[in-house]
């Protein structure tokens, strides 16, 4: 191996070690404990070494999310293929998306809630972005009828990010929150 492979496996290696240590601070902590000195005291590499990967903690945050796109998108397309009727994948898809977004708090605030440098709703937008979005839309799809599909899909969507919002910021009833969810997919598929 020469020294160039070895510097650039290096490099993103110490790039791994960063994304991780911030996505696990963040689901500890809160995002607000992740600052890049206290990343760089827990990679045990100065300030300097972070920002010689990331203009900021913005673009940290940004990959962060761009990795939990591509994880949901995973889970939305094993919920959907996993159905027999469009009816299931619409419920199935529901719940894993808000199941994924009780599981990873953090995480989820970084793709969703958090301001990050990433074009939403744009060609432009990052593979993992338009899979996830493209996994609902794919439920969404044969239930469409006369509506306009995207509208349709957003508007589901928008309907489970209000529920998963509200609840993370204890806004509902936490004894009623796995009925609202189920009720919202409810009237989705009718």
């Amino acid at each position: 191996m020469s020294i160039q492979a070895r510097k650039e496996r290096e490099r993103a290696e110490r790039e791994r070690r960063i994304i991780t240590t911030a996505r696990e601070l963040a689901e500890a902590e809160g995002w607000d404990a992740v600052t890049t000195r206290r990343l760089a005291a827990e990679i045990e590499y100065s300030q300097p070494v972070l920002y010689s990967h990331f203009k900021g903690l913005d673009a940290i945050m940004a990959v962060v999310a761009v990795e939990g796109f591509a994880e949901l998108a995973q889970l939305l397309h094993e919920a959907r293929v996993g159905a027999t009727t469009p009816e299931q994948a619409v419920e199935r898809v529901g719940r894993a998306y808000s199941d994924f977004a009780d599981a990873h708090p953090a995480l989820y605030e970084a793709m969703f809630i958090r301001a990050v440098d990433l074009p939403f709703a744009t060609p432009q937008a990052p593979e993992a972005l338009q899979a996830g979005y493209g996994e609902l839309r794919e439920a969404m799809s044969p239930l469409a009828g006369d509506d306009n599909v995207d509208v349709l899909t957003e508007t589901f969507w928008g309907g489970l990010h209000g529920m998963v919002t509200l609840q993370r910021s204890r806004r509902l009833n936490p004894s009623t929150y796995g009925a609202c969810i189920d009720l919202l997919i409810k009237r989705f598929i009718g």
